[in-house]
Parts: structure tokens; C-alpha cells; sequence
């Protein structure tokens, strides 16, 4: 059976697309007489919405698009149900998009939800986006189309509101927690090095060397690439110098690195003390339970959510734009020795 439209049901009665949605809605403008026989029809008939044709005679969608680089990325899951609990109970759907840390997916995505499928936009940059054409495109949507938040990977170059972690200050914060429980050589693991959180992390954690009297060593910092080996790269970093402390940049890396360094024989943390960053599911489980950094990735999203609906639903406000910065929490675990 053909699917009926608000067209159809129009043509039927002789009256415009218009007041046949109105009379579906329920709409108070349409007499009661009317609606009554409109929706009749219409459930006799088994219509069925079409939200895309009802957004446009609304100019509203009331649905919110997300774009999160790494699905696999427990902080990004956790932004992903921040933004999802404040969206729903402000009656708003989401659409979530996957850019797989790829310039061109992400770009695609970008074309594809400034089409008017969304009311406004919630995205974390892929760690390359800088240097690709997708900031001036994204640029442009933000500055007259629809509103747009960037939450943790962001970008300077585009004006909109914004919602980042203290990158540096906790990459400073982790490092001196090392230093505190007595480690002096502190070895970094980074497979996000291209990105300004990395970039700013590493700067903390040079700072509070620097503070501390240790002397920064270039040869300390892994960049791994998702095509490199691991186990390999691990042990060429183990025989550079006898290493007391792991800082790795992710929770997947450092779950990973956790377990090469068990596997040559070191004992986690009496020889190595090892922190991550993002305190998902996987860490609590490994043994020894690992310490980690937390984001507040849920906290995040709902922030970036409220800001987003804000400028959906006064689109005439002349407030300035805001960047938000979450502070992070260190969560203190087994993989790490114990302050004396």
C-alpha cells in the first residue's frame, strides 16, 4: 500500500499541507470539527509522520546532531549519554555520527547534517581536523546556519560555545602525583600526539618536571600510530632507561601498555607505577586495577547539551559565546605505589 502524505490528505479535503499538519498535531487553530474528521481519516489510512516534511513547515527538527570522533573511546560514550539524557528531556531526538578520526568522513557527516536534518550541532574535532578544510566549513555553519557547541577537541579558529577538559593542568597534576609516590623517571605513552589535548597534556607534564627539578627528556615520549606494534615500540622504550612510571594518554593504551610491562616481568607497581586517562569500565577490571584520570565525560555532555538548546530556542540572544572547563579528578587505584 502506497504510504499516505499530508499532501494527499489536503487534496482530499480541499484545504492546504498546512492545516493538515495542524489538524494532526492537534493544533487549537483548526476548528474541532475539522481536526476530527482529518485525523480520522489519517488513522484509517495509516499515516505516519514524516518528520523531515513536518521540520520544514515548523523550521524546527527538534533534533540535535552529534559528532564524536572514536566510538571505542569510553569518554567520548560518556559525553555521548550526557548529551542524550538532557536532549531527551528537553523532548529533543539525537542523531550520533562516527568521523573514525577521518577528515573526510567527517566532512561527509558535516555535509550531511547541515542539509536540515538538525536544529544545531555537538562535535568533537577529529585530531587532523586543523589542518583540513572541514574548520572553515564547520566555520560557516556555526556562523549562519545552525548553532554549534565543540566540546574537548576544539578549535580556536571557529566562534562558538565550547566545552574543554583542563588538559594542561591535568597532565601537570598526574605528573606531580608521580613524583609525589617517588618516581623520577616518567615516561609518557600518546597515540593522540597531532592533537591540542595531547599537546597540552605533555606541556603539563614538562611543567611540573621542570618544577620539580627533573630534566625533560625527549626520548620519554612514545607517539604510537594505530599501524604500530605496541610490544615493540614498548620494549624499545624499556631499554632506554630504567622507567619507574607510565603516563599513558588513553584507557585502551593503557590497559595495553599494562599488560606488556607484566608480561616482561615487572611487577605493577613496585617496579612501574602506571595512570591513564579516561576512567571507564576496562580499567576497574584489569588486575591490578588501574589508576586513572577522569574527564567527567558525562558532565561534559550535558553541559555541551544545555548550551546547544539554549541557542536552539533563543536564536535572537546576543550573549557572547562561553568555553566551559571541566577540571579532571584523579582516581587512585592499584597501579599505582602507595604515598609513603
Amino acid at each position: 500500500m502506497k504510504k499516505i502524505t499530508l499532501k494527499d490528505i489536503g487534496k482530499h479535503f480541499g484545504v492546504s499541507i498546512s492545516t493538515v499538519s495542524k489538524a494532526v498535531r492537534d493544533s487549537h487553530e483548526i476548528s474541532t470539527e475539522l481536526k476530527i474528521k482529518i485525523q480520522k481519516y489519517a488513522k484509517e489510512n495509516n499515516y505516519k509522520p514524516n518528520k523531515v516534511a513536518l521540520s520544514l513547515l515548523n523550521k524546527s527538527t527538534k533534533t540535535v546532531g552529534v559528532v564524536i570522533p572514536n566510538i571505542l573511546n569510553y569518554f567520548f560514550i560518556q559525553v555521548l549519554y550526557g548529551i542524550e539524557k538532557i536532549a531527551n528531556e528537553k523532548g529533543y531526538n539525537i542523531i550520533s555520527c562516527i568521523s573514525d578520526e577521518s577528515n573526510e568522513k567527517e566532512g561527509k557527516t558535516l555535509e550531511v547534517l547541515d542539509a536540515g536534518t538538525v536544529d544545531g550541532l555537538i562535535m568533537s574535532l577529529t585530531n587532523d581536523s586543523d589542518l583540513n578544510k572541514n574548520i572553515s566549513y564547520l566555520q560557516e555553519i556555526a556562523t549562519s546556519q545552525i548553532p554549534v557547541v565543540l566540546f574537548d577537541r576544539v578549535s580556536d579558529a571557529i566562534n562558538c560555545d565550547k566545552v574543554i577538559v583542563d588538559d594542561y593542568e591535568s597532565g601537570f597534576k598526574t605528573t606531580e602525583y608521580f613524583i609525589n609516590i617517588g618516581c623520577k623517571n616518567i615516561a609518557v605513552i600518546t597515540p593522540i600526539s597531532n592533537s591540542n589535548i595531547g599537546k597540552l597534556r605533555i606541556e603539563g607534564y614538562k611543567k611540573a618536571l621542570h618544577k620539580n627539578g627533573i630534566s625533560f627528556d625527549e626520548g620519554m615520549i612514545l607517539n604510537i600510530k594505530p599501524k604500530h606494534d605496541l610490544d615493540l615500540e614498548m620494549s624499545f622504550l624499556l631499554n632506554y632507561k630504567k622507567i619507574d612510571a607510565l603516563l599513558c594518554l588513553d584507557e585502551i593504551t593503557a590497559v595495553k601498555v599494562q599488560s606488556i610491562v607484566k608480561e616482561r616481568g615487572y611487577s605493577v607497581p613496585r617496579d612501574i607505577s602506571i595512570i591513564g586517562f579516561t576512567n571507564g569500565q576496562l580499567s576497574k577490571y584489569v588486575t591490578p586495577a588501574m589508576t586513572m584520570v577522569s574527564q567527567h565525560g558525562k558532565y561534559i555532555g550535558e553541559m555541551a547539551s544545555k548550551m546547544l538548546i539554549k541557542r536552539i530556542e533563543e536564536p535572537d540572544s546576543e550573549e557572547p559565546f562561553e568555553t566551559k572547563v571541566i577540571k579532571t579528578s584523579l582516581i587512585v587505584r592499584e597501579s599505582t605505589k602507595k604515598i609513603d
